[in-house]
């Protein structure tokens, strides 16, 4: 029996951003800062959580990026908060990952 194994590229590349984007304790406790106070700036993160305002902003970005977290530009001030729609479909995707490999698919065959 032969197992053939397609993989989905765009799939798994958006799974790759999303995971990448969580697997980083720092931006966890970024997003643990969003969540306790709704929407706020990089100022308010960076001071808070005693960083960077650099590192905060590329962190962010990854966040941004993966659309985990969303922006909104209100003069000099970019105010952040979460995506958490996106958040439920990646704790759902972890979810159904560890119950079932959804990024490939197996067929077998006789060869």
């Amino acid at each position: 029996m032969k197992t053939t194994i397609t993989l989905n590229p765009e799939r798994v590349n958006k799974a790759w951003v999303i995971a990448h984007a969580l697997a980083h304790p720092l931006r966890l406790k970024i997003l643990d800062y969003i969540h306790q106070h709704g929407t706020t700036n990089v100022n308010q993160i960076y001071k808070s959580l005693n960083i960077e305002q650099s590192i905060t902003s590329q962190h962010l970005r990854i966040l941004r990026d993966a659309g985990i977290v969303e922006n909104e530009r209100d003069g000099k001030f970019v105010h952040y908060c979460l995506n958490y729609g996106q958040v439920e479909q990646a704790s759902n995707a972890v979810t159904a990952f560890m119950q079932a490999d959804e990024i490939y698919q197996m067929s077998s065959s006789l060869s």
